[in-house]
């Protein structure tokens, strides 16, 4: 194996089903992390079908720009599976027979009371050279080509793992990663900033110096739907070294017109926030939903273990649900309307009695895309928050949208940020 160490990486997914849109592509995703994670930058991340000359020209490009290429796919036994003929190629490697490859595949089928087709031996046949790495769930091997290029006299490496993730995913933890690890003198580390009641444009404005005069750590905004956030990455020797200079430059970002927006660090979902917040002051939540039809609940029961915090709730439709299961007064709808402060404020109190909770949050509005008017349009919405020492409504204009999907999305989030508040 070659010591020299990988500076730079290109992913490349082979199979023509995930240009069809068949299959979703989570692996390039999952490598790139890892990638990160091991201190080696991903240049590019590409898809390319199962065509000789496609795949080969997609080869050689990214090896033409990176150290390393990592490919998922096309390692099975059929004749469309050319990725290990093709990199023996590039490499200008012969093909093999490995008699333990085939050795292993043969006892895979046997273990399942399988047996094995005469084209499963395709699967045995092994670039000249090549590092192998064994397949606990599958019949292929992944494997590893490095050295010169045919002809080019710089020194590369192909990394060739299966496509299915279930395969794909033990054979990198168990195999390539050590491997790896032994060719890379940094690790890439990162923290996320969690921002809410800011959009992207603003969070960049106010941060635009230390985006710009920060190298490493270096930070970067992105979205998700109704919230912000800004990563800090930083690249060292150790994570000890890097988690230091991605927490200092936090401490800095706090102290910017970002902080009153900020409302966690490396949250994984503003729910999450919402149930370990109400841990730690010892509070109960209970959810009444109209338009939302059921969503808030459902993001907090995402949550494992929520019980302990989240009492439950009613998604109350209809008028009449409003009335008999939360106590909503008929008058109120009759005078203001199913969507409206005053419903939201009575839906939020309603249940937070009913369940005996210490909160009670609410939504109530117009997802669309029919039932608006132009009192009312489509995207008029109304959040609520419920407490002992009274309600609180905040009106929502998500006229812009239209998409009800999108609107549901973001009045969960706003329903969910009120407990912040508290």
């Amino acid at each position: 194996m070659t010591n020299e160490k990988i500076k730079s990486a290109e992913i490349l997914c082979v199979g023509t089903e995930l240009l069809l849109g068949e299959i979703v592509n989570t692996n390039a995703a999952y490598l790139a992390e890892k990638l990160a994670g091991l201190g080696i930058p991903v240049f590019r991340q590409g898809v390319v079908g199962d065509n000789p000359e496609r795949l080969r020209a997609a080869m050689t490009e990214s090896l033409n720009r990176a150290d390393l290429l990592i490919t998922t796919g096309g390692l099975g036994p059929t004749c469309d599976d050319i990725t290990k003929e093709t990199a023996a190629e590039l490499f200008g490697r012969k093909m093999y027979f490995d008699q333990d490859s085939q050795n292993k595949i043969a006892e895979y089928f046997a273990s399942r009371g399988c047996t094995m087709t005469e084209n499963n031996t395709k699967q045995a046949m092994m670039p000249e050279g090549a590092i192998i790495f064994p397949n606990d769930r599958g019949t292929a091997p992944a494997l590893a080509i490095e050295g010169e290029l045919a002809g080019s006299g710089e020194t590369k490496t192909i990394i060739m793992l299966l496509g299915p993730p279930h395969e794909m995913i033990p054979i990198f933890e168990q195999h390539v990663l050590p491997y790896l690890q032994k060719r890379t003198d940094y690790v890439i580390f990162s923290r996320n900033v969690n921002l809410f009641g800011i959009g992207e444009a603003a969070a960049e404005q106010m941060l635009r110096d230390i985006m710009v005069s920060a190298t490493n750590p270096t930070v970067a905004p992105y979205c998700k739907i109704g919230e912000v956030r800004i990563r800090v990455t930083a690249r060292a020797h150790t994570e000890a070294e890097a988690r230091a200079m991605v927490d200092s430059q936090i401490e800095l970002i706090k102290k910017t017109p970002v902080a009153p927006y900020i409302y966690d660090i490396d949250s994984s979902s503003i729910e999450d926030t919402v149930i370990r917040r109400l841990r730690e002051r010892g509070l109960t939540l209970a959810v009444a939903e109209s338009c939302t039809g059921g969503l808030i609940q459902k993001r907090l029961t995402d949550i494992a273990g929520c019980s302990d915090v989240f009492l439950g709730g009613c998604v109350t439709y209809s008028n009449s649900s409003k009335v008999s299961l939360i106590g909503v007064s008929p008058e109120t709808l009759a005078a203001n309307g199913a969507v409206s402060e005053q419903t939201a404020a009575e839906m939020a109190r309603g249940v937070r009695l009913a369940l005996g909770a210490d909160i009670g949050i609410s939504s109530t509005g117009i997802a669309g895309p029919g039932g608006g008017t132009p009192e009312k349009p489509v995207g008029t919405v109304f959040v609520a928050i419920s407490t002992k020492d009274g309600e609180r409504v905040k009106p929502l204009h998500l006229t812009a949208l239209r998409d009800r999907a999108t609107i549901r999305t973001h009045t969960a989030n706003e329903a969910l940020a009120q407990v912040f508040s508290i």
